[in-house]
């Protein structure tokens, strides 16, 4: 009997194993250890809007094969085949039948016929095939730029949700620090008052201030799993995979040196912004080539061979081939067309004309963003560095409360305040460290810095 449990017992261990096994081959429950570039290099291949741009480049690859594909010889068949089971009757005059003033009824034509058709085309010279290839390349550029974009969208997405792990758990770390440091003080102080060294309303005070803090932690912990759940929803990694962080805060430099614009003169040259604009300004102005080119003549040459068939019998009606073929050329030459092609070209000359000014605008944006930007870090440098320098104050505050009240010179109230201001001044060092990594993902995209 014992051994029959023994058995019982193995084969639920295999078969735990077995499940277990399965589970971790799953790519959903895969453990990834990401840096931060292996989290961007991950969005470029999963994110929904980047993998949706990188489509739009291969669209636009086949786009052009076809723009090039409409200069090749255009080859087309066709064939026909028709049963007149009523042969058309035909009206002749009488005259030709010596019998003027009537019309003599005859059917001309056999019962069945075929055709088979082969037409070809070639194009000589058209205006709008020419500035087509020449566009080509530019309508190429601009989804690629569009992808670039994209891509540089996803990066700072995924950087700011990187970073705002990191400091989640930055903030982890010193409220698990100041739970483990009152945790301490509501001992001593909970002992204290057993030896009637102080009064109870010092360890209620001590421990409300202990449980404000331990819900404090437990919320935030809370809050980390949501920061970790917003990173993989833009690296495009689904929810249940684990991702653990190699980076941490250390790994990340904060230089006010990122805010130098000697070497930046022209920044919005390196913007993908800038760029796309100026790819749809060379688009525009190949469309006015086009429709300057609607006044030219288009010379096409083309040529057909066609063999019919035409017997009164099925059987027999392929028996006889009366081919027939020619070659030629086509002028189309525009001539008048109610001035539709003046205010087309009009039309395309305004859009070049916007985007003229667009460019212009985007210039001014930019020099803008790059103002703001740089007043945003250098301030997010500064009130960082200051609230490191409140948080040492902070902390020898509450060492000096500390030893006051324990030398009976200074209250428990002095100490709990002193608590506080150290807590305030972690969550404010907290925020200002998020905000001072935030400006600089911004001022690195202002200057067109990140790819």
């Amino acid at each position: 009997m014992r051994t029959m449990k023994y058995i019982y017992l193995i084969a639920a261990i295999w078969c735990g194993a077995t499940l277990t096994s399965h589970a971790q081959q799953s790519p959903r429950d895969s453990v990834y250890h990401f840096t931060l570039q292996d989290c961007v290099n991950y969005a470029y291949q999963h994110q929904h809007d980047v993998t949706n741009a990188a489509l739009d480049v291969q669209g636009a690859n086949y786009h052009v094969k076809e723009i090039i594909g409409q200069g090749y010889p255009q080859v087309s068949g066709a064939a026909g085949f028709q049963d007149y089971f009523k042969i058309p009757t035909t009206l002749i005059p009488g005259e030709f039948f010596n019998e003027p003033g009537t019309f003599i009824p005859l059917k001309f034509g056999v019962t069945y016929q075929s055709n088979l058709t082969l037409n070809a085309s070639q194009i000589i010279f058209d205006p709008s095939y020419i500035v087509g290839l020449q566009g080509s390349k530019t309508y190429k550029q601009l989804y690629e730029r569009s992808y670039t974009r994209t891509k540089i969208d996803a990066n700072v997405n995924v950087t700011k949700a990187y970073y705002q792990v990191l400091v989640s758990v930055e903030s982890l770390r010193l409220l698990d620090s100041d739970i483990t440091q009152l945790k301490k003080e509501v001992d001593e102080t909970v002992a204290r008052n057993k030896q009637g060294f102080v009064e109870k309303v010092d360890v209620d005070r001590i421990t409300v201030q202990y449980n404000s803090l331990v819900t404090s932690y437990q919320n935030s912990r809370r809050s980390q799993a949501i920061n970790y759940e917003l990173l993989k929803f833009q690296m495009g990694m689904p929810i249940e995979a684990v991702l653990l962080l190699n980076d941490n805060l250390d790994n990340i430099k904060l230089d006010a040196n990122l805010a130098d614009t000697s070497s930046d003169t022209s920044a919005y040259h390196n913007r993908i912004e800038y760029n796309l604009l100026e790819t749809q300004k060379r688009l525009n102005e190949y469309d006015v080539k086009l429709k300057r080119g609607a006044y030219l003549p288009k010379l096409t040459a083309n040529a057909s061979y066609s063999a019919s068939y035409q017997d009164n019998s099925f059987g027999n009606l392929y028996s006889t081939n009366y081919p027939s073929g020619y070659i030629g050329l086509t002028l189309n030459v525009p001539i008048f067309t109610g001035f539709q092609h003046k205010y087309q070209l009009k039309q395309s000359q305004i859009n070049v004309l916007k985007s003229e000014n667009d460019m212009d605008n985007m210039r001014k944006t930019v020099n803008l963003q790059i103002s703001e930007a740089r007043v945003s870090y250098i301030n997010g440098l500064q009130t960082l560095n200051d609230q490191k320098k409140n948080m040492a104050l902070a902390e020898e505050v509450l060492r000096v409360s500390k030893i006051k009240y324990e030398q009976g010179v200074g209250s428990s109230l002095e100490v709990t305040q002193a608590q506080t201001a150290l807590q305030d001044a972690d969550n404010t060092y907290i925020q200002g460290l998020y905000d001072a990594l935030v400006a600089k993902v911004q001022l690195e995209q202002a200057y067109g810095r990140i790819k």
